[in-house]
């Protein structure tokens, strides 16, 4: 039997492992298929020295990319699929999302620095990511010492409704999902457990263009797999799944494996989706 992992980071975004290392490690794995979608970047793909074009593997890549989102007054992740990563529009875009994300650090810096918490810019970007998240904030904050863990400072100072917290509200939800439609990719609703309203929600973003859900996700006990899986066959969704592996201990340290037939099911939509344009 074949599976894939279409939610994996690299150090493009705030993975620890390069491109080519998260291949090698889905080959141990027997995962035959991935997807790497950093946050807001593809330079794990266009990279010329670790990047995944044109690279000559036994593991599958589908293209992909994770956009973080505002919609609702919530932060919402799409998760894109098949792309074309390399559409100048697509790449002026992200450029501009990248330049946000590091106003947006600055801004919680500037916060935290408010609480007393003493930390600056420099810590936080002195790393080989193209775009910068909480997630390299928090890690930094952990170095500092300032917090005990990852999740500490999310909790006390950097989740959502928390005092240092910024919001992302220069991107809605539904621009990213025209915006994935726009590049010859299938937009899907990255870790639903985190989206309140959820079903609401969903419903006004398939009415835009959202072709999938991720149903299979760590956070994901089997009653809400169960849940989702029924809420994405009544609206005609497709079924993607992913570890969101990074590889620490802030997200799960292991990939997971979702069963290729979700693949071709994907492949059979995306070629519709193509003769339709």
């Amino acid at each position: 039997m074949r599976f894939a992992d279409l939610h994996i980071h690299s150090f493009f975004s705030d993975g620890i492992f390069s491109p080519r290392q998260l291949l090698e490690m889905a080959k141990k794995e027997n995962i035959d298929c991935v997807s790497l979608t950093d946050h807001d970047s593809v330079g794990g793909y266009l990279n010329k020295e670790e990047g995944l074009d044109y690279l000559e593997t036994e593991v599958e890549i589908i293209p992909g990319i994770e956009l973080t989102t505002e919609y609702s007054s919530q932060e919402i992740h799409i998760l894109g699929y098949f792309i074309d990563y390399k559409d100048p529009c697509f790449l002026e875009k992200l450029e501009f999302l990248r330049q946000k994300r590091t106003l947006r650090i600055k801004e919680m810096i500037k916060r935290l620095n408010a609480l007393h918490v003493d930390i600056d810019f420099e810590e936080i970007a002195d790393t080989k990511s193209q775009s910068l998240t909480r997630l390299h904030l928090a890690k930094a904050m952990v170095k500092r010492g300032i917090v005990g863990s990852i999740l500490e400072a999310f909790q006390k100072y950097i989740g959502e409704g928390k005092p240092a917290y910024v919001g992302t509200s220069h991107f809605n939800s539904i621009e990213a999902i025209k915006l994935v439609q726009n590049i010859k990719g299938l937009a899907v609703l990255a870790h639903p457990y985190s989206i309140n309203n959820f079903e609401e929600i969903c419903a006004t973003f398939i009415e835009v263009g959202l072709r999938g859900l991720e149903v299979y996700y760590p956070e994901h006990n089997p009653s809400l797999i169960d849940y989702y899986q029924g809420f994405a066959q009544t609206h005609g969704l497709l079924i993607t799944g992913g570890s969101d592996f990074h590889g620490d201990s802030y997200k799960k340290a292991e990939m997971i494996k979702i069963p290729y037939i979700l693949i071709e099911r994907l492949k059979e939509e995306r070629c519709r989706n193509i003769s339709t344009l």
